[in-house]
């Protein structure tokens, strides 16, 4: 890590920091600054050994949750912005510098959401990050019903081995995302998978925004 900078966080300026391996947080919601993020060490979930679980699975197939893309991207970021009964949650990284700068990141076609609503519509789950090129890089996700995060993550894997995607940076590992198949890998390694990804074209909406559960799962079978 390095200390916070005081120049505007922009769309420019993230992609050229996606583009060569760093990535920002802030210490607090109320923090007014920011500061970069360099990892010795990375995760990503490799989307070739994604695990998915059968439990799971009988979860996304039984339609439990209405899953879109982009349909509301700044309800999405803010609900991963708010602080959760979770240690890891009780305070936030994302601070409204980081909110707007993502959020207009949203509008140049840059930042993409996943969300899950349950049977009245409320928005009970899902995640946002970033795309260059055919990589894919996760910032946060959320839940408010059990399972609502990890549907939305099951459908956000199915859309990129369908749209080509070769990379999902998941920028560190958690139990949780280890049950996906996460893993731990060096920054060397990172970034050789990072700019082989980077020039390659990708294709986020090659599904319907709204997909059936069995194309996604279909998509997660598929081997390359």
């Amino acid at each position: 890590m390095v200390s916070p900078r005081p120049e505007p966080l922009t769309p420019e300026l993230l992609l050229q920091a996606y583009a060569r391996g760093y990535f920002p947080m802030a210490d607090s919601a109320e923090d007014p600054g920011y500061f970069w993020v360099y990892p010795q060490r990375r995760g990503i979930i490799p989307l070739d050994g994604f695990h998915l679980p059968r439990k799971l699975a009988r979860v996304v197939r039984s339609g439990r949750f209405r899953v879109s893309v982009d349909e509301d991207f700044p309800a999405v970021i803010a609900a991963c912005a708010e602080p959760g009964p979770h240690p890891q949650r009780r305070n936030t990284w994302i601070n409204v510098i980081i909110r707007d700068a993502y959020t207009e990141l949203h509008r140049l076609g840059f930042a993409h959401s996943v969300e899950c609503r349950d049977e009245s519509g409320a928005l009970v789950g899902g995640l946002y990050g970033v795309r260059l090129g055919a990589a894919f890089f996760g910032e946060s996700m959320f839940s408010r019903a059990t399972d609502a995060s990890k549907v939305a993550l099951v459908h956000l894997v199915g859309r990129l081995k369908a749209g080509g995607f070769c990379l999902l940076d998941s920028q560190f590992i958690t139990p949780h995302l280890m049950q996906f198949g996460a893993i731990e890998i060096a920054r060397e390694r990172y970034l050789e998978l990072l700019f082989d990804a980077l020039p390659r074209s990708a294709d986020f909406y090659c599904l319907p925004r709204e997909s059936p559960p069995d194309v996604i799962l279909q998509s997660i079978t598929q081997t390359s």
